[in-house]
């Protein structure tokens, strides 16, 4: 049997001597070894983080483009329109939205220390969080007195928690899909890249929404 083959560094900034001087949150998202054929784990997430990376331009794009419009617009609620409001109902979603994160990462750290039951217990309550926070958001869209033809105000409001609530729902479903996994026998032996990229995705999304809830509610406040 022929060994596999390892991939040297031989690029002029040599990358791993400086992927060694950063962080260990951040050298997990990057290839080791130099490239090497086995580093399956570390090139996977390195890819997904450049992926996470073009998603933020579209979410960028998007954010931007309420700013100009709201800075640009004089009349931006029509008349008898209140736009979206920093209720009650509104912040607790966003504090179990966000409070998700602090789970979800301690499920990633059990399943990485081989303790499998309370990896499941923790993906299992993400899961749920995750989902209260799509099911409410619906609630909050059939209480708002204005729908997405509703001018600027209705059309930004609604592109924007719609494309954020389609990658939360994409989230729980790559969540579920992991949990499944954590049942098939000796499934998270050799490598966990799923359950590490799910965790990294829905971290992201939960910082996106710190900016449309600052962008959405706290200045229509």
């Amino acid at each position: 049997m022929q060994p596999r083959p390892i991939h040297l560094d031989e690029s002029p900034i040599r990358f791993e001597n400086w992927r060694r001087r950063l962080p260990n949150w951040l050298q997990r998202f990057l290839p080791s070894g130099g490239g090497s054929h086995e580093d399956h784990h570390g090139k996977g997430m390195f890819g997904f983080t450049v992926f996470l990376l073009s998603e933020s331009i579209i979410f960028l794009s998007f954010i931007f483009t309420y700013v100009a419009l709201r800075l640009t617009t004089s009349n931006w609620l029509p008349p008898g329109i209140s736009g979206p409001k920093l209720s009650t109902f509104v912040i607790i979603n966003t504090v179990i939205l966000l409070s998700s994160s602090f789970v979800i990462q301690p499920a990633e750290n059990a399943l990485r220390r081989n303790k499998l039951k309370k990896f499941r217990w923790l993906w299992l309550m993400t899961i749920v969080m995750g989902s209260y926070f799509l099911i409410a958001q619906i609630i909050e869209w059939k209480n708002l007195d204005f729908k997405l033809t509703t001018g600027l105000v209705g059309s930004t409001f609604y592109l924007l928690t719609g494309f954020h609530g389609l990658h939360i729902l994409a989230g729980v479903v790559l969540q579920i899909i992991m949990l499944v996994r954590s049942f098939i026998p000796g499934n998270y032996n050799k490598t966990h890249f799923g359950v590490s990229a799910a965790t990294l995705f829905w971290h992201f999304v939960d910082v996106v929404w710190v900016f449309l809830f600052s962008l959405l509610y706290i200045w229509q406040a």
